[in-house]
């Protein structure tokens, strides 16, 4: 079957032993690695704290402390308990197969607390990869992949169903998989090979199993596995499962021969979709269902129990007065009476979480007797829970239940203080977890060290990396921001820009500060047209600012922050803008999808297309990236996803082609190395054909690598160098959120020598790339004490 092994070929390795990604790349580095310098770096997270919607929960129902949790955009975590922090997965990910890291079900095996399983992929779209499931046998330090014939979709409708990936009880060799488009799939070699379950009824691939969002109508299909335990033996397959496909029409099937024939449950209830399904300690099913899949939107629902042994259904919904869809429900593994449910999409005042001890028969809100802790997480009071997609009890623990939020975790010690009258404390639990998906970041030469535009969070003046903060004070307060900028010759006066979605509100989509981000004001007034956020940069001297508003037909220009605005003669719609760092009368402009380059030389009034060879260069170059060289007037640099990195001038002249370079996603300028009048240049991309982070202190004569095999964090979007501090870079990933990395400098005193990394192909005689293992963090080298 086309995209599926036969059982005779090997399994493809992602990250095995010796075998890792790590000897790939580096196979791929030999013929050039003698000649680029390997330096050993040293990277960490800047806190945010959560930031992106954690899709599901799944705890290990045989080894306490032991539970995952899976995200849309940024991969998949174990929680360690003894270090009380989640530990990323799918950090290795690099920049080919960055589409799988949205994860769209995660698996585990009851019967090996070693094995867990990822279905991965973000997208269905044409132009994404197929999905793969990810499977591990070591709690996911190691990782091997089977390439599936169908896509996932991890960032998709219904994302937060599930799951949709499930192992057998009593064979942990057979696993089921219920895909969007392709019907149900079983593996019976632990996941390394796959075949399709042909007799699945049809309605899981018809019209009825897809829903629609404003952008596209997106396959579904189906969202949940159930293995009825009580119906197999120790190393025999069960016999007895449920699937679930999310149609309003007949959703629910069950098979009793170990998947080989499948029949609709008789009494079922249609006209919702189911998203959930859990067992009970006492043999009953509870389902939990909405109109649409989310979390898009859920504007009805029900949660209903089924018990088999009587083939009886009772709807047991918490509000059956008022519409709300039911996006998740759970069961005490201990207990079979204690359930827990939340409503989906009830924006209006909010969503609910609700608790019950009597199976169903009556229930209780819970967030009226919760108090939330903020003080890990300050920014996060400003939110309050919703897309509450996953709710687990912990099966060692009555009292330690989680929930996932569009931006996060919240858990709570003290569950049970309900039933005693008293209050429910919840903390977020995001520590390690970083989701975000930064659209912009700046490193100005004085203030904070890193600004950043955020999407679904505004955005934040970083005045510590370590600590999650506020986001930029408001008013304003975006839902997204999307460009900052800052004004070379004055960094303390920054633009940003922004939208709102409802139920902010209107307001003015873009703000600027003249004291480094503390605080802001909104501009005047926006221009005519355009729906706010897009493109903004500021003059070197901060006099003139220029903004391509997102969906505008022009690009327009103000002298008094937004008072008055003027089109700008020469362009149209689509493009980005950007500043030189020298001459406060150059801007420029390009659009990243054809590579086609502007300048202006009067301030930003007309604009001229670039030509020449540079302007040739860039033409119809997708994905292109363009800056203005930190040091020069009237210099760019200019890249693309597939093709060379230049350096020229806004005449059209190249007058630098970087050798080796065949792909950028991203680059940035730096503080100069000592002696050396040069700025660091960092560069994610392609370098002799090897993907990577790299870094050159004298103007591309030579690199550097400085990532890992292990530390990829998918496509890098944006990087920066910071100006004051030598070394430093920040980069923004596509779905863990914002990175720094510094050298690790074994010459200091209390950073300790680079450890060598476990999988660093010695057979091939390749190189070892350093990389400490619990190094120094940011506020600890300010001072505090080094962790062992």
């Amino acid at each position: 079957m086309p995209g599926v092994r036969s059982k005779g070929e090997p399994d493809r390795h992602v990250r095995s032993g010796w075998q890792a990604a790590l000897a790939v790349c580096l196979l791929a580095f030999a013929a050039a690695v003698a000649a680029e310098e390997v330096v050993p770096y040293r990277y960490a997270g800047v806190r945010i704290g959560g930031g992106g919607f954690v899709s599901g929960l799944v705890f290990h129902p045989r080894e306490q402390g032991l539970y995952y949790a899976r995200t849309d955009v940024g991969g998949a975590y174990r929680w360690d308990a003894a270090a009380q922090r989640w530990v990323a997965l799918t950090d290795w990910i690099e920049a080919k197969d960055e589409n799988l890291l949205g994860i769209d079900s995660l698996a585990v095996d009851p019967s090996d607390a070693g094995r867990v399983y990822l279905a991965a992929g973000t997208y269905t779209t044409p132009q994404a990869g197929h999905g793969a499931v990810l499977r591990s046998a070591d709690r996911g330090k190691h990782f091997e992949r089977a390439d599936l014939p169908f896509k996932m979709g991890g960032n998709e409708l219904g994302r937060g169903n599930g799951e949709r990936l499930a192992v057998d009880p009593h064979d942990g060799r057979v696993l089921f998989l219920g895909s969007r488009g392709a019907g149900l799939w079983r593996s019976e070699d632990y996941g390394a090979h796959w075949s399709q379950v042909e007799s699945f009824p049809a309605v899981a691939t018809s019209p009825s199993a897809s829903a629609e969002n404003p952008w596209r109508r997106q396959a579904i299909g189906i969202v949940f596995v159930e293995f009825e335990p009580a119906s197999g033996k120790p190393g025999r397959p069960t016999l007895t499962l449920y699937a679930g496909v999310s149609t309003r029409e007949t959703s629910l099937f069950r098979s009793d021969d170990g998947g080989r024939s499948w029949k609709p449950v008789a009494g079922q209830p249609v006209g919702l979709r189911p998203n959930h399904m859990v067992r009970g300690g006492d043999g009953a099913y509870y389902l939990s269902y909405g109109d649409e899949p989310g979390p898009d939107n859920m504007r009805d629902g029900a949660v209903w129990k089924y018990e088999p042994a009587t083939a009886r259904w009772t709807e047991i919904t918490p509000w059956k007065d008022q519409h709300s869809g039911w996006g998740a429900v759970t069961v005490d593994p201990h207990d079979p009476k204690v359930l827990m449910t939340a409503t989906f999409g009830h924006y209006t005042p909010k969503d609910e979480l609700f608790r019950s001890v009597d199976g169903g028969a009556h229930w209780t809100p819970v967030f009226p007797r919760s108090e939330f802790d903020h003080g890990k997480a300050t920014w996060t009071r400003d939110h309050t829970p919703h897309w509450l997609a996953s709710i687990e009890i912990d099966p060692y623990d009555p009292d330690h239940v989680l929930f996932v939020t569009g931006y996060g975790i919240w858990a709570s010690r003290d569950m049970r203080a309900l039933e005693r009258g008293g209050t429910v404390h919840w903390s977020f639990q995001d520590e390690g977890l970083e989701e975000t998906v930064a659209l912009g970041l700046i490193s100005p030469p004085e203030g904070a060290h890193l600004l950043s535009a955020i999407g679904d969070l505004d955005g934040y003046r970083h005045d510590d990396l370590d600590t999650a903060q506020l986001q930029f004070a408001a008013p304003p307060r975006y839902a997204n921001g999307e460009s900052i900028d800052f004004a070379q010759a004055r960094p303390a006066l920054i633009v940003r820009s922004g939208f709102l979605r409802k139920p902010f509100g209107a307001a003015i989509r873009a703000a600027w500060s003249q004291d480094g981000g503390k605080q802001w004001q909104a501009f005047a007034s926006e221009p005519p047209e355009g729906e706010g956020a897009g493109s903004m940069a500021i003059a070197a001297d901060g006099r003139a600012v220029v903004w391509a508003p997102r969906n505008a037909q022009h690009v327009y220009l103000t002298h008094d922050f937004g008072k008055t605005w003027a089109a700008v003669e020469g362009l149209g719609a689509g493009l980005r803008v950007l500043a030189d760092r020298v001459d406060a009368q150059r801007f420029y402009a390009y659009d990243r999808m054809s590579g086609a380059l502007y300048a202006s030389r009067d301030g930003g009034v007309r604009f001229a297309p670039i030509g020449g060879a540079l302007g040739d260069a860039s033409h119809g170059r997708s994905q292109t990236r363009v800056q203005a060289a930190p040091d020069a007037a009237g210099v760019l640099y200019v890249g693309s996803r597939e093709g060379e990195w230049l350096r020229g001038d806004d005449s059209g002249r190249v007058l630098k082609r970087f050798e080796g370079i065949t792909g950028v996603d991203a680059f940035g300028f730096g503080k100069s190395a000592p002696g050396s009048d040069k700025p660091v240049q960092f560069l994610a991309g392609r370098l002799h054909g090897a993907q990577g982070i790299f870094r050159s202190l004298d103007d591309g004569a030579s690199w550097q690598r400085i990532d890992d095999a292990e530390h990829r964090y998918g496509r890098i979007s944006h990087l920066v160098g910071d100006p004051r501090i030598f070394g430093r870079l920040y980069f923004a990933t596509s779905g863990r959120g914002i990175f720094y990395g510094d050298p690790i400098d074994t010459a200091s005193v209390g950073w300790g020598e680079p450890k060598a990394n476990p999988n660093n192909a010695a057979a091939a005689n390749l190189p070892t790339l350093g990389f400490a293992v619990l190094p120094p963090t940011y506020a600890e080298r300010r001072g505090a004490e080094v962790r062992p």
